[in-house]
């Protein structure tokens, strides 16, 4: 009997045309999406209608996300460290997941890039916390990509193969998880 399909939910945590962020994020699909049994769902806030909390009521495009990431089996969360925190762009597409968060309950992997010799820190720090706190299950072992200028090239090939190892394995880490717990 085949095992069950894994649908993994990639959120792009940035708005930017031409974005790091996006480009390992797209290492990180193409993983995905080499491996059996999996489908991969891009979460791109830049094509979407999302109010800011508070703001007004749920959009259309609130109620696709919500129901998107309901019916992943994973998600793959992608943020670039803005100020030393997380993307408001991320931010927003989380606040429209729904009280309770339809987060709850997934396993949630995370990657983040910044241009910086620490990578990521700050923002993969908040974003676990953000996340927990909604009730996902973060998996350990998170991304971050330090001098990302440096690493990923104009067309989005990475320059570093040990960069390049540890972005792919984190969609794959993800799935091992949901393979080895379902």
């Amino acid at each position: 009997m085949p095992a069950n399909p894994i649908r993994i939910a990639v959120i792009i945590g940035t708005v930017r045309p031409g974005s790091y962020t996006k480009k390992a994020a797209n290492l990180a699909i193409q993983e995905l999406n080499s491996l059996d049994g999996v489908t991969v769902d891009v979460i791109d806030p830049a094509e979407l209608d999302l109010p800011f909390p508070g703001v007004e009521s749920a959009t259309a495009s609130s109620n696709d996300i919500q129901e998107r990431i309901q019916n992943a089996t994973g998600v793959l969360m992608t943020t670039p460290e803005y100020h030393g925190s997380v993307s408001s762009a991320l931010k927003c597409v989380i606040e429209n997941l729904g009280f309770p968060s339809t987060l709850a309950g997934k396993p949630v992997a995370l990657l983040g890039v910044a241009a910086g010799v620490i990578g990521a820190i700050k923002s993969l720090e908040q974003l676990r916390s953000i996340c927990s706190h909604v009730g996902a299950m973060v998996l350990p072992g998170v991304v971050s990509v330090a001098g990302v200028q440096r690493v990923f090239d104009e067309e989005g090939r990475c320059n570093d193969e040990g960069t390049e190892k540890r972005v792919r394995g984190i969609g794959r880490a993800l799935v091992d998880y949901i393979r080895q717990t379902s």
